[in-house]
């Protein structure tokens, strides 16, 4: 056994059938009693039914949750909570809202309580990204851990097909840098491997028929799986990229995830060997890359960056910008070769 060093983070996770009916109950349980819903304008509709489901525990419902967490709409969202007065927030939805939750309790402390109703992953990860003057940054803080999650398996089951696919893709990128992070661990790369399986297992029989209960429900753990894996180690070129393409080029989180992740972990394939095997071995494969771009492939999802938005020109800056301040990375980041990767990923070209 190869030495290691693993950090365990505090959180409480429910998970079951229903569960949404429990979250006045965990606003009691955190002292609190002024909660703020937070949803994107596309789920308004959900927040309003949770604001009348919380009754008095809730101050109010702020909705222009937006992709990439922009500063200037955290700023427009702390205004929120201050004149309403709220003592922690619920973030009813998937990565934009939840990334919104995490900014508001950067700037005041206060406490998260997070629905997920996507497979993004973030609620279980003390990681934020921000967008302002067209560049992403991270930041790793405990600051931003929501306190509590509550998984719904019913929330997911209008999760619509393509979403799904891209959603869980966005997922299984967390597992798969988890495995070849330089902070690897024992734990974590067996909590990766089974998160891969289960989605990979899932997202089959999901785009066969959306409300399979038990599909649903392997999918929504192997979020939960995922996103514990990137919340205990570091990220490195996968994520760098999508940091990028999302943040400097405005493309798409979960679908800009989906098309790079095939071609970053072809990147590493030669200097993560070990990793790649148990990749192939989560997806039931024989290659780790081309299994992980069929599987987007065969359920629908968009496979070029041409696809989704990205214009050509743009590669030599996104390549410029990652290259720039790169994450750690198993194999050494090159601007060369890089190039290639996102020529491959815009052209759509199976690893």
């Amino acid at each position: 056994m190869q030495p290691f060093i693993y950090n365990a983070l505090p959180s409480r996770v429910i998970f079951g059938f229903g569960t949404l009916t429990q979250a006045a109950d965990e606003i009691r349980a955190l002292g609190c009693s002024r909660a703020l819903v937070l949803t994107t304008p596309f789920q308004r509709e959900l927040g309003e039914a949770l604001v009348a489901q919380l009754g008095d525990l809730a101050v109010g419902l702020y909705d222009n949750a937006t992709m990439h967490t922009p500063v200037e709409v955290t700023r427009d969202a702390l205004g929120v909570v201050e004149s309403t007065k709220a003592n922690c927030v619920v973030a009813l939805g998937g990565g934009s809202t939840i990334g919104l939750g995490k900014a508001i309790a950067l700037n005041t402390d206060l406490p998260q309580i997070v629905i997920p109703t996507t497979y993004a992953g973030s609620e279980a990860t003390p990681i934020i990204g921000q967008t302002e003057n067209g560049l992403k940054t991270t930041q790793r803080t405990l600051k931003v851990l929501p306190e509590v999650i509550i998984y719904d398996v019913d929330l997911t089951l209008t999760l619509p097909a393509q979403m799904t696919v891209t959603s869980g893709m966005n997922a299984i990128a967390h597992a798969v840098e988890a495995l070849y992070s330089k902070d690897a661990n024992p734990l974590i790369s067996m909590l990766a491997e089974q998160g891969i399986a289960a989605i990979a297992r899932a997202l089959p029989r999901i785009h066969l028929n959306s409300e399979d209960k038990e599909a649903r429900s392997d999918a929504l753990f192997g979020a939960w799986a995922c996103g514990v894996c990137l919340g205990a180690v570091g990220m490195s070129i996968h994520h760098k990229l999508c940091h990028t393409l999302g943040g400097s080029f405005d493309l798409p989180h979960a679908e800009t995830h989906t098309v790079v992740l095939p071609h970053a972990t072809a990147y590493n394939a030669d200097a993560a060997p070990q990793v790649m095997e148990r990749i192939a071995r989560a997806l039931g494969v024989e290659h780790a890359a081309q299994g992980l771009f069929d599987l987007a492939d065969k359920h629908g999802a968009a496979t070029s960056l041409a696809d989704i938005g990205m214009k050509e020109s743009d590669i030599s800056k996104a390549v410029e910008i990652a290259c720039a301040s790169p994450y750690w990375n198993p194999r050494p980041i090159e601007p060369g070769a890089i190039r290639e990767l996102l020529e491959n990923a815009f052209s759509g070209k199976r690893p």
